[in-house]
C-alpha cells in the first residue's frame, strides 16, 4: 500500500507516493534523480549517502522515505543552487580532499555538520566525527585539511 509524503528537498516542495519500505536514499536517487547521494554499502557503515535531514547529517540508507514526511532535506545538489560552490565544497577542491569522488558528497555533508556543531574543532574532534565515513582512496589527510579549511571558510562566510 503506497503512501503519500510531503517534504522539502533542496528548498523545493515535493509530494510523492512511495512504498512503505522505500529507503530515503533510493527515493532521492530513483524518484527525484538526485544521484549525488551515493549508495555505498547499504548497511550505514560508509557514509556515502549522508544528507541533511532537518539540518542534521544523517545516513539516508538508514531512514525510510515515509519517516522523512514533513522534513526538510538538503542533498549535495542543494549546496550550490546559484552555481557557486559551498565553502566546504570549495575547501575539498582546494585541498584535494577527493580522488575518485565516490565518498565526497557524504564527506562534504558530514564536514558541514561538523563545522556547524564544532566551529572550533580540533583534529581529534574532526577525526572522531568522520569515523562513520569511509574513503578508500585518500588516506584521509587531505580530507582532514579540507574539513578544517571548510570550517574556517564557513565561519568567515556566515559570520
Amino acid at each position: 500500500m503506497a503512501l503519500s509524503i510531503n517534504l522539502t528537498v533542496n528548498g523545493k516542495a515535493v509530494t510523492k507516493t512511495v512504498e512503505p519500505t522505500c529507503l530515503l536514499v533510493d527515493f532521492l536517487r530513483d524518484d527525484l534523480q538526485l544521484t549525488g547521494t551515493h549508495v555505498g554499502c547499504d548497511t550505514s557503515q560508509c557514509g556515502a549517502c549522508t544528507i541533511h535531514l532537518d539540518g542534521q547529517p544523517v545516513k539516508a540508507c538508514t531512514i525510510l522515505a515515509v519517516q522523512a514526511d514533513g522534513a526538510e532535506i538538503l542533498t549535495i545538489e542543494g549546496l550550490a543552487p546559484e552555481g557557486e560552490l559551498h565553502p566546504m565544497q570549495a575547501a575539498f577542491a582546494q585541498h584535494h580532499g577527493l580522488q575518485c569522488g565516490f565518498c565526497t558528497p557524504g564527506m562534504v555533508m558530514t564536514g558541514i555538520g561538523i563545522a556547524r556543531q564544532h566551529p572550533d574543532a580540533d583534529e581529534a574532534t574532526i577525526r572522531r566525527e568522520l569515523e562513520g565515513n569511509l574513503c578508500r582512496c585518500t588516506g584521509y589527510q587531505n580530507i582532514m585539511k579540507a574539513v578544517v579549511a571548510g570550517t574556517r571558510l564557513m565561519a568567515e562566510s556566515e559570520g
